[in-house]
């Protein structure tokens, strides 16, 4: 155990946070995602909820300032103006919890798939809400 560390990062995640470089990209999905087939290696958490795993995450990690959409989810199929549940919590937690908060984009569903297939990670929760996945670029600690 560590003090002021989320116990739900765990070890492993905690390895590959520490790894990560600037611009690299997370994947923070939820139980339906496909992240196994994925590519990028495939932490498994599956006893947390994305909106958890996303403020552990945030507590020890920088949001990239470099960009525009350092947060990106997946649109709803059919209707990309649509705001799931989840979308909604995320922004919720980024508001509170970023050390520069940044306003949640969409992406469509096939073009967020192949992000992620190119993320340093996926972090595959234990998330039921449809459209509880998303994809957090790192930024640099000064």
């Amino acid at each position: 155990m560590l003090r002021n560390i989320d116990p739900i990062l765990s070890p492993e995640l905690l390895f590959t946070l520490r790894a990560m470089g600037h611009g690299d990209e997370i994947v923070i999905a939820d139980a339906n995602f496909p992240g196994a087939s994925m590519g990028p290696d495939c932490i498994r958490a599956d006893g947390s909820t994305a909106s958890e795993m996303l403020k552990a995450v945030l507590s020890v990690m920088p949001l990239d300032t470099f960009v525009p959409d350092p947060a990106l989810t997946m649109q709803v199929v059919g209707d990309a103006e649509a705001v799931p549940d989840a979308v909604a919590d995320f922004q919720r937690i980024i508001d509170r919890t970023a050390d520069n908060p940044a306003k949640v984009q969409g992406l469509e569903r096939f073009a967020f798939y192949e992000r992620a297939a190119n993320a340093f990670a996926i972090v595959q929760t234990g998330e039921r809400r449809l459209y509880g996945n998303i994809i957090l670029k790192k930024g640099v600690i000064a």
